[in-house]
């Protein structure tokens, strides 16, 4: 009896897995794989014209850097890591075309402007840095000239001015282990478990390098040797003055032990040896900073396919996608940009780009108290590393390789370091549903096209994105993560942060990033106007012995820059049009608003001798003239002689030109304020950690143009179930199963790295 039941079971089990095997077999005939290109029903014209604003290709850097190297009088090092004293290469980047040659070749077929790269040479040997323009980089004819009193009105600059390169990061290694660690060795052990070979310090340093153009004199601070090392602060910092190209000239000038100062390593040791020093017991502390999940990782999170494919296409650094389409490109210095934005086949921008990212901090300690980063000047697209597929963009994401030559001696190829991806924001764009007499519901899905890289710059990582969506809007967008910079806890501490962990103060600061949209509404001819509202007393017409309160619109068209320079902390309009002097069927000028989000803290005062190279950050928004000369609004020497600034932004401005019927450019700024507190640990979350700027339009068009998407969605009494205008009713027929992509990831092979 118990056999029988027993073989009963098996053959019942066994003709289950048949039946299942047979209905998968049946329904893999029926549901098709999600295919990874683009629906069948699109058509995608790519041209080339989208190559002016390409990036270099590795082809174009090698052959910029031979030629330079093959200019005797230069006399360029070819050595990756050359020391301060010697000349080389710090930059290789793309030189933009001129505007309106630019755009004779896109509008009127005029003739394409050749390629030409960028060069900026450090003279170590002579004390002065150069920037030079090369090209044509196609034929036999290249050229070289010095651009830098026609950028900066100066026939060099300083070579104090010039970023710490990795030939100089070797040399104050190399300095500090000598100096400091050597020196200190029985000190450090004693305070923080230093260990020479097995344990060591890392260092963060303060910048600006010093209080006055000219200098060179950088504060450092010392960190546990962590992952996560900027939230682990142990209260020892060293003032080192780098200043002459010749290290044996370099020299320690202050050291900060546990908040108490010493001129000199011979009056620390001597100090400490007579027991006058406040000293730090070494204790154990786990990482805290650990991004490592506290514990196991299960189940996965929602999962974005395409299930009738891609509807945007990405070739010839050019990105179409439905009625969008537009140029594209990652600037070392700058970082993300996008060119020659077009909705359905109209210009609406010529180029919106990321300029700046800047931040202020506050502490009692000397590495932060003073500090004041300018990551253009560190580089922001230098350090857009490969991004995680499913983590940092979905899977089914395109991503591209970009290329760059900064602080090496060859060209660097970073994977998957953009993405492009389309995806539901997870509410209607737009919806009713018609409750009272004719009963329907109209809608659709946002689905928007999301154009994005990540840069890692230290201790904070920005998550930049630009997305398009069918409404014929543009949203700039930033949100920061990574680790917040910390301090180590002393009397005075709380009045410029939170304790966040042992020992441990997270830091006030602010964040401030830049944006630069060159506008181009039905062409370069257009206008700046603000629009508001008021409460105006009017008598009721009905009944004129009342009165009521009634708001009004108020509009204003601005005249010259300074008119159109909207500080910070001053009472603005809330709407900010570039507008055409064409009108829409409602005889409205057709514009673009530009609305700003942002949560920014306090400007720097004017007062300051830092704020002029970080003037662009007094204006919520600023509109120019365009002029080929104000391209960006920042330099790369701007964080390393910040008292003298190679561009200073507020004289953009102070020229107060005309902007009626002129090319104008917007200048925006967005950011926050940041209080760091304990959930900052072990990582800031993006979540409400951003800003950014929507170009919205306004009378633009007579009508919403996502009316015509393919998304919407329209149900009547009846036809819940009807696919004409609901697809959704009909998505089991075009289902598919999704196919994930391999996961791969090469980002930590381009890192940088200090060996000699």
């Amino acid at each position: 009896m118990y056999s029988s039941v027993k073989y009963l079971f098996i053959l019942l089990v066994l003709a289950s897995f048949i039946l299942n095997i047979v209905q998968i077999c049946l329904n893999s005939k029926r549901i098709q794989k999600c295919q990874p290109h683009l629906q069948d029903s699109l058509v995608v014209n790519h041209t080339d014209h989208s190559l002016v604003f390409a990036d270099l290709s590795p082809e174009e850097y090698r052959a910029v850097r031979d030629y330079m190297w093959e200019q005797r009088d230069l006399n360029i090092s070819r050595d990756a890591s050359t020391k301060a004293s010697g000349n080389f290469i710090f930059l290789i980047d793309l030189r933009l075309p001129k505007k309106v040659d630019a755009l004779h070749y896109l509008d009127t077929k005029g003739p394409k402007p050749s390629r030409e790269a960028t060069v900026v040479v450090f003279f170590g040997s002579l004390g002065y840095l150069k920037e030079y323009v090369v090209g044509p980089i196609a034929g036999p004819n290249m050229r070289h000239r010095d651009v830098t009193f026609e950028k900066y009105n100066v026939k060099m600059l300083p070579v104090t001015a010039r970023p710490v390169t990795i030939g100089e990061y070797v040399q104050v290694f190399t300095f500090l282990h000598y100096e400091v660690f050597l020196e200190l060795e029985q000190i450090l052990k004693e305070s923080f478990d230093y260990t020479q070979g097995k344990k060591t310090l890392h260092i963060f340093e303060g910048m600006p390098r010093g209080v006055k153009s000219g200098d060179r004199q950088t504060w450092i601070s010392f960190f546990r040797d962590y992952s996560g090392m900027y939230i682990h602060p142990v209260g020892f910092e060293v003032l080192i003055d780098h200043g002459s190209t010749n290290s044996s000239r370099w020299a320690i000038k202050k050291l900060l032990y546990n908040g108490q100062y010493f001129d000199s390593v011979h009056e620390f040791k001597t100090m400490y040896g007579l027991g006058k020093v406040k000293k730090i017991t070494y204790k154990d502390t786990a990482n805290y900073a650990s991004l490592k999940p506290r514990t196991k990782p299960t189940g996965l999170a929602p999962y974005q396919f395409y299930p009738q494919g891609k509807r945007f296409s990405v070739r010839n650094s050019q990105v179409i996608y439905l009625d969008w389409c537009f140029s594209f490109g990652l600037s070392s210095l700058t970082g993300m940009r996008v060119f020659d934005i077009r909705f359905k086949g109209e210009r609406i921008a010529y180029e919106l780009s990321v300029q700046e990212a800047m931040s202020v901090y506050g502490s009692v300690t000397p590495g932060m108290i003073m500090t004041k980063f300018l990551d253009s000047s560190i580089g922001i697209g230098r350090f857009a590393h490969e991004l995680v597929r499913g983590v940092d963009c979905p899977n089914v994401a395109t991503y591209i390789d970009t290329y760059r030559y900064i602080d090496t001696n060859v060209t660097q190829r970073f994977r998957n370091s953009i993405c492009v991806f389309e995806h539901d924001v997870g509410r209607p764009l737009r919806r009713h549903f018609a409750d009272f007499f004719h009963n329907s519901f109209g809608g659709m899905p946002n689905s928007a096209l999301v154009f994005r890289t990540i840069t890692a710059i230290g201790n904070y990582d920005y998550v930049w994105d630009f997305i398009f969506y069918q409404s014929g809007s543009v949203e700039a967008k930033v949100h920061a993560t990574g680790y917040i910079s910390s301090s180590f806890k002393i009397d005075g501490s709380l009045k410029y942060g939170h304790q966040v962990a042992e020992n441990t103060i997270g830091n006030i600061h602010t964040h401030f990033i830049n944006f630069k949209v060159d506008l181009d509404i039905l062409g370069v001819k257009n206008v700046f106007q603000t629009k508001d509202m008021r409460y105006e007393e009017v008598f009721l017409p009905w009944m004129p012995e009342r009165k009521a309160k009634v708001p009004q619109l108020v509009e204003q068209q601005l005249k010259t820059e300074k008119q159109a320079a909207m500080r910070y902390g001053m009472k603005t309009p809330r709407y900010f049009h570039v507008s055409s002097n064409q009108t829409n069927r409602w005889g409205h000028q057709r514009s673009y608003r530009l609305q700003v989000v942002t949560f920014a803290g306090d400007h720097l005062p004017e007062s300051e001798p830092e704020e002029r190279s970080m003037s662009w950050a007094r204006y919520k928004l600023a509109i120019t003239k365009y002029k080929d000369e104000e391209q960006t609004s920042s330099s790369l020497f701007s964080q390393n002689d910040i008292w003298n600034p190679a561009v200073d932004f507020s004289k953009f401005i102070e020229d107060n030109e005309r902007i009626e019927n002129e090319d104008l450019v917007a200048w925006v700024t967005t950011g926050f304020l940041h209080i760091p507190h304990a959930e900052d640990i072990p990582n800031t979350v993006t979540v409400g950690n951003g800003g950014g700027v929507i170009l919205r339009p306004h009378n633009y068009f007579d009508e919403d143009p996502s009316i015509s998407s393919p998304d919407g969605v329209y149900i009547q009494p009846g036809s819940e179930t009807d696919c004409q205008y609901n697809r959704l009713a009909c998505l089991q027929s075009h289902m598919c199963t999704p196919t994930a992509e391999q996961f791969t990831f090469n980002g930590f092979d381009e890192v940088m790295k200090f060996e000699e």
